[in-house]
């Protein structure tokens, strides 16, 4: 039994009748948005509704993780566990033919209805294990896109993952690949207080899943011992950075991250997080130490031969008409170039302004200090080719002065920027994105880069190559040099905590700019990135709108040194002589993180009150939820009395460091024994506040 929905077919042979899975009316809006919406008001329907699995199926920047590879247009591809096709389209532009495998036949709609105009898609509904058998043997590419973690539920067999993969390279041509993306284990956004993308708990991967769950993610030494055990032995492995589902940048061995490239971090789009330590200072110390391999948080790990691309960063979280991507590529002889590629037909213009701008700014600087990195056109038109320029950025030359305490030294090579930038400002052609990353230094002499870097010899940099390595924001009018060094100033400070050390004064004294002008230079700069992103939410504020949390725990752990003291949970019971000190216990653990308690009693049929006693000190409660049996207590007098007062939110405010809430269990069940289930966010504050707080109310309850 076959559906076609647009060109798309969908075949439903072996289709069990039912879903085994599905993640609730979110499947049901997300059909509604794919019948009824074009492709084109995806980003804005995100940003309308906030909400993790609508950015997470429709976010086109999903696609970045298959969009690099150069499949080209005749290639056959298998996409085993496709979903709701969030990578299907990126396969189905760069492919010849998709052949999609998935078990729900809702998230199969909703892949086919998004690409319905795809004429090279077919998608087969029902269980893997059926379908694989009458797969054909000549797959140029098999990808396992957020999949081979569950290897388990694929196969149910002893050795789950060597098997899946040796099942599946039975259906690969002869130089073909398989592409596996999947998280490291001991990916440093866990260690710094990301949750187990699967299993949604702390650490659960870096305790090697001692847990349990039919879920597994592994390290890259793990993913090659099961690679070894299939006897593969040509294979290679990337990186994607910050993670594989929203990449915005994919390194390699052969290009690895530089110390400060890691600063995108706060992630946590679809659950709340803990903040133990800063991510880009440890990178930068994972990058210094050559270990970043085994800390990525995501891998790509290609099986057959690698691909000419040793890096790629996205810049499509902006405007259509100024989405590129950037790659560095290396032929079999070791030599490297840089392209840029208009990812929309909209961008082709922008590239194609990139070899304008290169003859402009070539033309302006010559006779100065600065080179432009030269630009050639591909033949369509969507691709700008440069050379690859050894050396290191003036950023981390910079940050090195820092790191060392010369800022001297920073300010004399400061100095020097401004008076490369500043030759030829009276012409009409002006790089308005001239930042400290933009400039590349190749130094003269053969000096080891990691030795100089400890020491910061000013007349070598001064005496070093200066080159313009990105210029795409390059317009034909006159910007004053100072506007652009400042603009460059304010971007490298926000970008990193550590640099705040820096004196800004001296630097605005250089530049002879007043507070005013300062100011009109920021607000320029608020409104150039609303012109880059078309006034689109970037991923930065799509987090904050969908509202996970980051908890912070160093900021509470030691704010009460009576913590341990005072941060109790103590029950007593009136079975009928009223409450007592020697019958009263303590509830261990009570405390799940900053400021909420979760509690599940025991309570048998004498007990005709409850009293719970959150903390042992004056604080503010709201009562999440309250059950007995699985049913909920209607917060009414006749069934919770406590001694502080209520508030307009339903919280309540304690002006005593002795808080109970009274629950009358006796009225609600009649069973010999019952379980009470209770979660409260409680937050302590200052007697004086406290009390403040309760006087404004008139009510006990």
């Amino acid at each position: 039994m076959t559906e076609q929905i647009g060109k798309v077919v969908l075949d439903y042979k072996y289709y069990p009748g039912e879903d085994f899975y599905c993640d609730g009316e979110v499947e049901d809006e997300l059909l509604d948005i794919v019948r009824n919406r074009s492709a084109v008001e995806y980003r804005s329907i995100i940003e309308e509704r906030a909400k993790w699995p609508i950015l997470y199926h429709l976010s086109s920047l999903r696609e970045n993780i298959v969009d690099w590879i150069p499949m080209g247009k005749d290639a056959k591809v298998l996409e085993v566990g496709a979903g709701c096709g969030a990578i299907t389209g990126g396969l189905a532009r760069n492919a010849g033919s998709v052949t999609c495998i998935d078990l729900s036949k809702k998230r199969s709609l909703i892949n086919a209805h998004r690409h319905h105009d795809c004429d090279n898609v077919k998608i087969h509904v029902g269980n893997f294990k059926d379908i694989e058998p009458e797969l054909p043997c000549d797959f140029d590419y098999i990808f396992f896109i957020g999949v081979f973690e569950y290897g388990q539920s694929y196969t149910g067999t002893e050795h789950p993952y060597e098997d899946l993969l040796k099942m599946m390279m039975r259906h690969l041509k002869k130089d073909g690949r398989i592409v596996i993306a999947i998280e490291n284990r001991l990916g440093l956004k866990y260690f710094a207080g990301c949750r187990e993308d699967h299993l949604g708990t702390y650490f659960s991967g870096i305790e090697d899943y001692a847990q349990g769950g039919g879920v597994r993610t592994f390290t890259r030494q793990g993913l090659e011992a099961i690679f070894k055990a299939c006897d593969v032995n040509e294979y290679s492995f990337y990186y994607p950075y910050p993670d594989y589902k929203f990449m915005t940048a994919l390194y390699s061995d052969e290009r690895l991250p530089q110390f400060g490239e890691l600063s995108e971090n706060m992630r946590n789009f679809d659950r709340d997080r803990m903040y133990l330590f800063d991510e880009k200072q440890a990178f930068d110390g994972i990058i210094k130490d050559g270990v970043f391999p085994l800390f990525s948080n995501s891998y790509v790990a290609v099986i057959g031969k690698g691909f000419d691309v040793k890096y790629a960063k996205y810049s499509n979280d902006r405007s259509p008409e100024y989405a590129i991507r950037t790659e560095i590529v290396m032929d079999e002889e070791g030599k490297k170039k840089v392209k840029k590629h208009a990812l929309f037909n909209e961008a082709k213009e922008h590239v194609r302004n990139m070899e304008t701008a290169y003859i402009d700014l070539k033309k302006r600087f010559e006779g100065g200090k600065l080179a432009v990195n030269q630009c050639t056109l591909g033949k369509d038109g969507a691709c700008a080719e440069f050379e690859y320029v050894e050396g290191r950025t003036l950023e981390e030359v910079l940050d090195s002065c820092l790191e060392i305490g010369e800022t001297d030294k920073f300010h004399l090579l400061f100095n020097e920027y401004l008076e490369r930038i500043s030759y030829g400002e009276e012409m009409p052609v002006a790089d308005y994105d001239l930042i400290f990353s933009n400039i590349l230094i190749t130094l003269k002499e053969a000096t080891s880069w990691e030795d100089f870097l400890k020491e910061i010899n000013v007349e070598a940099v001064k005496e070093a190559d200066w080159t313009i390595i990105d210029y795409e924001w390059t317009f034909g009018k006159p910007v004053i040099a100072k506007e652009i060094a400042f603009r460059a100033i304010y971007c490298y400070v926000l970008e990193n905590e550590k640099r705040n050390k820096l004196n800004l004064d001296v630097i605005i004294d250089t530049l002879g700019i007043t507070e005013k002008e300062a100011e009109e230079f920021r607000e320029q700069e608020m409104e150039f990135q609303q012109f880059v992103t078309g006034k689109h939410k970037s991923m930065a504020q799509m987090r904050d709108a969908i509202g996970c949390r980051i908890v912070e725990p160093l900021k509470w752990a030691h704010k009460f040194d009576d913590s341990s003291v005072k941060e109790r949970v103590q029950i007593y019971e009136d079975r009928g002589s009223g409450y007592s000190e020697e019958t009263s216990y303590f509830v261990r653990d009570a405390y799940e993180g900053e400021n909420l308690i979760s509690l599940k009693l025991e309570v048998d049929g004498n007990v005709s009150m409850l009293r719970i006693d959150p903390v042992m000190d004056y604080c503010v409660v709201r009562i999440i939820d309250l059950l007995l049996n699985g049913i909920e207590i209607e917060m009414t007098r006749k069934n919770i009395v406590t001694n502080g007062r209520r508030l307009k939110d339903g919280s309540y405010v304690f002006a005593t460091a002795d808080p109970n809430i009274n629950i009358a269990v006796g009225n609600l069940s009649q069973k010999e024994q019952n379980v009470l289930t209770a979660h409260m966010e409680i937050v302590r504050i200052p007697e004086e506040i406290a009390k403040d707080l309760a006087g404004a109310v008139k009510k006990v309850w």
